[in-house]
């Protein structure tokens, strides 16, 4: 417990009210921790396994987590187009040779030449500021350009890009009753401007727009090659994401939509419940219709800490391998960043807090998150209630992600 609380007060020297609206932090100081990584075996198996089932199937669903889908565009260098693919979705375009992308130090801009001169020297490196710290910039910084030349979704795996190919491709971008919904028009048209046309909002507990994914693969697979397949009458769809976006919930709902019978699949609210490729399931008669579901995939490194925090606020990374502690603080500092203070109201403060100790303070209260401590005295043992810190900022995490802290889209 003393850790806990010395770990609290840290937080907030570390990263406290800065000179923002309202008094609220601009920036958050990760306080030099590493990116969280997450990428047990079956993961490595699970991918071995979607790349052999990739020959089988005539479409791909990916699904996201609404909540951090808007991402950041990066326009190619000058001389370095990507080269038109055969279909407008995610191809991977090779790169050309490396020198074209040179090796930058820490903090310098990015620029780029397709023809440097072997001789020439670099320029100084301007002063280093004191933000990003210096364990947020990457040591090398090296462009994969894609077709529209696009960083994907925060959290998006990379190598699932490459699975994509020619095949159709539907993005579909889960738990939107959890997301901001005013956010949706802006996502749509990022999103279009990248080249991905194809993308549905659900909501797979009350089966929202669900009805749409079935017509659109039906439409999709039709107007494709579809090779080796194309004397068989059933579809085979293969279904993939990172951990925790809804992909056996989605599979569960348009079974229970066109088929009306129950789960085929087990889901649950934390990452890992799916470890390896299934057999398919069918999920509608006509036209015959079969998902295969996947096991949830990171990339082994994460680009940077806050994609890491992100995806740990939305589930799909473990909280013990992040900390409770700092995800909590950083939920905060999101909350009072996109102006969402439900929380006040919930836990009783008098006021907008930008200091995750009180807050936690007042949840423990609120929820009777409380422990007995034994503490050794001059008469003996004395039994102590003390609030219990953890718990408080797990329940704290638990009400964000059941969406009783109002709708908040994180990117």
């Amino acid at each position: 417990m003393r850790v806990w609380a010395g770990a609290l007060r840290a937080a907030g020297a570390v990263s406290g009210p800065g000179p923002g609206l309202g008094g609220f932090r601009e920036r958050f100081d990760f306080g030099g921790r590493d990116v969280a990584s997450w990428f047990p075996g079956h993961m490595a198996k699970g991918l071995r396994q979607m790349r052999a089932s990739l020959r089988r199937a005539d479409c791909l669903i990916e699904v996201h987590d609404a909540r951090i889908s808007s991402g950041t565009a990066l326009h190619p260098p000058r001389g370095c187009s990507p080269t038109p693919a055969p279909h407008p979705l995610h191809l991977c375009v090779p790169c050309p040779p490396p020198r074209c992308v040179p090796r930058l130090p820490p903090g310098r801009p990015f620029s780029h030449s397709c023809s440097p001169s072997p001789s020439s020297t670099p320029a100084p490196s301007p002063p280093r500021p004191n933000w990003p710290p210096q364990y947020l910039l990457p040591r090398q910084r090296t462009v994969t350009l894609l077709s529209g030349a696009h960083i994907p979704l925060s959290g998006r795996n990379p190598m699932l890009q490459e699975a994509l190919g020619i095949r159709p491709h539907i993005l579909v971008l889960n738990k939107m009753d959890l997301a901001d919904p005013r956010r949706q028009p802006r996502v749509l048209e990022h999103l279009k401007q990248q080249g991905c046309s194809h993308v549905v909002f659900t909501d797979c507990q009350h089966d929202g727009n669900v009805k749409k994914i079935v017509p659109l693969v039906a439409k999709l697979v039709g107007h494709s090659p579809r090779y080796h397949r194309a004397e068989s009458t059933e579809y085979s769809i293969l279904v993939i994401g990172v951990p925790n976006v809804g992909k056996s919930s989605l599979i569960n709902a348009l079974r229970r939509l066109h088929l009306k019978k129950g789960k085929a699949t087990a889901v649950g609210g934390e990452p890992g419940i799916t470890k390896a490729v299934l057999t398919r399931i069918q999920v509608c008669e006509k036209p015959l219709m079969y998902l295969v579901d996947t096991p949830g995939v990171l990339s082994p490194k994460l680009g940077d800490v806050e994609t890491g925090m992100k995806l740990a606020l939305c589930g799909a990374i473990r909280d013990h391998l992040v900390g409770e502690d700092i995800m909590a603080d950083y939920l905060l500092y999101t909350l009072n960043k996109h102006q969402q203070f439900r929380y006040v109201q919930r836990y009783g403060l008098a006021e907008a807090c930008d200091n995750i100790e009180p807050v936690l303070r007042r949840v423990a209260l609120a929820q009777g998150r409380t422990q007995k401590v034994k503490v050794l005295t001059g008469t003996g043992n004395v039994n102590v209630t003390m609030l219990n810190y953890p718990a408080a900022a797990y329940e704290f995490l638990r009400d964000f992600r059941a969406g009783r802290l109002g709708r908040v889209t994180l990117d």
